[in-house]
């Protein structure tokens, strides 16, 4: 008798998993998967991220790959690391911030089918997760998201937050190649540098070059010899070009303005040769100013004194800094000889 009991019992016990596994998994299929796998953004290792699609509302898209440890665009160009580790830490530190109301669920649902931010992450060309990523919540301190694996599809979004941040998560992903592209024109170490030669045509009398003759240097202008070089200023010139960036694009320029400064003639040329034989030749152009602005020797100019154009060699006209570009242009701060020659 004590045995039928147990039997019973052991029976009863059976059925009640076995319903209540049931019930979990018709909440999971009625509600597009288990509350586990609808709030998964999140990827444990990104280390293994190889490759991310973005496709921004406007149904732009850009993949990212990484290639030998370094990311590139499908195209090979580079890209910026540091817009790269923005989308890698919140691939790592996203969480879960709140449900939606049944209201909003359904409403956002119909939003996100049309307007949303694709991403998609991939190891080794197999997907790993992608996201939907939908307008801010109504306190701007999270984003309306929808998630889909390879194994699960989300059918109502959730709210979510990067781990320790207030803010929205889709500034983070954009599919703007200009955007993407990295900003560095010259990163030289002084052992790398053959030749400088800067060619000032607004003022020849401050063109000068710098040239590596064995374990010396040779400065020069206009082809004369600058006398009493201190090979100390040689070497802090040349650290000028450890980093110099381009600002932002043309992306206020049309075509034809474009096209019109180009015809124009710059105000200097930047002629850099590299001791493995690379010549990088940058133009430089001025920016017309509505009012006239004092220069750095209180002279008035009618040209802004902030930014300059740059024509790169491959042809494209960027937006730089006279803060960056300064060090490299005014050699009389390092070789004071220059103003007293011409």
């Amino acid at each position: 008798m004590k045995n039928k009991k147990i039997l019973v019992l052991s029976a009863l016990v059976l059925l009640t998993i076995l319903a209540l596994g049931f019930i979990a998994y018709r909440l999971s299929k009625s509600n597009g998967g288990s509350d586990n796998a609808l709030l998964e953004f999140a990827i444990k290792d990104t280390s293994k991220i190889d490759k991310i699609t973005i496709k921004d509302k406007l149904s732009n898209s850009i993949t990212l790959r990484k290639v030998k440890g370094q990311w590139q665009d499908e195209k090979g160009q580079c890209v910026r690391r540091e817009n790269i580790n923005f989308i890698l830490d919140a691939a790592k530190h996203i969480e879960f911030k709140g449900y939606l109301g049944e209201k909003a669920k359904k409403t956002f649902t119909n939003i996100l089918k049309t307007q949303h931010v694709r991403v998609e992450f991939f190891e080794e060309d197999e997907s790993l997760k992608t996201w939907f990523i939908g307008p801010p919540a109504q306190d701007h301190l999270g984003q309306i998201m929808l998630l889909e694996t390879p194994t699960f599809k989300g059918q109502y979004p959730v709210v979510m937050r990067i781990k320790g941040l207030s803010g929205i998560i889709e500034p983070r992903f954009f599919a703007s190649r200009e955007e993407w592209a990295c900003s560095g024109i010259f990163a030289l170490k002084d052992s790398d540098i053959q030749s400088v030669e800067v060619k000032n045509i607004e003022n020849p009398k401050r063109s000068f070059t710098v040239a590596r003759r064995n374990k010396s240097f040779a400065v020069t202008s206009n082809a004369k010899p600058i006398p009493r070089i201190d090979t100390t200023n040689v070497y802090r010139y040349l650290q000028g070009f450890k980093k110099i960036n381009w600002n932002t694009k043309r992306l206020d320029l049309k075509d034809q303005q474009v096209d019109s400064i180009k015809r124009s003639i710059p105000f200097c040329e930047v002629r850099v040769t590299e001791v493995k034989g690379k010549t990088t030749l940058l133009k430089l152009y001025r920016i017309k100013s509505a009012e006239p602005r004092r220069n750095e020797l209180g002279e008035s100019v009618p040209y802004d004194m902030d930014y300059l154009w740059a024509l790169l060699p491959s042809g494209e006209l960027v937006k730089c800094q006279y803060f960056v570009f300064n060090n490299i242009l005014t050699g009389h701060v390092y070789f004071p000889e220059l103003l007293k020659m011409n």
